[in-house]
């Protein structure tokens, strides 16, 4: 279940239940308050194997361009001997070659500058909700306590 429904859902909770007069506390549902929490426990974990999902994928990225840079690498190599006679073919492979790796190698930054970006900004969004949340738990205890007393 996706952590933010979660989130929502005790917000939900929070906002059904019933203000104690002359107060600034409330009373929750035990029962439904505990199990989004339970719920919300197991859908953290999905949200962390998603995020190193997603630096997986980016690694694999990676070696997929660097791959294809080697064998673009390659490619100019061996039709720069073929050409060897020629030296301004040659000296133009191996320009081209170094323009092909050297924007792979920037597409290949890029990448994985995109992809940092992507996961850390997925990481502070649920750091986030997770400390709202936790915020929200906090707030029901203490007003459960300071009921209690």
């Amino acid at each position: 279940m996706d952590i933010l429904h979660l989130v929502d859902r005790l917000e939900e909770l929070f906002n059904e239940s019933r203000s104690v007069p002359f107060t600034h506390s409330v009373v929750v549902n035990e029962d439904r308050m505990l199990d989004i929490i339970d719920q919300m426990r197991v859908s953290i974990p999905e949200a962390i194997r998603k995020a190193q999902q997603l630096l997986a994928q980016r690694d694999r990225v990676m070696a997929q361009a660097q791959e294809e840079a080697n064998r673009t690498l390659s490619l100019a190599k061996d039709k720069s001997e073929q050409v060897i006679e020629r030296d301004a073919i040659v000296e133009a492979a191996k320009v081209r070659s170094e323009q092909v790796l050297q924007q792979t190698n920037m597409e290949c930054e890029q990448t994985r500058h995109e992809a940092d970006a992507y996961v850390l900004d997925t990481l502070t969004k649920l750091e986030n909700e997770l400390a709202k949340s936790l915020s929200q738990v906090r707030n029901g205890i203490e007003a459960l306590r300071e009921d209690m007393h």
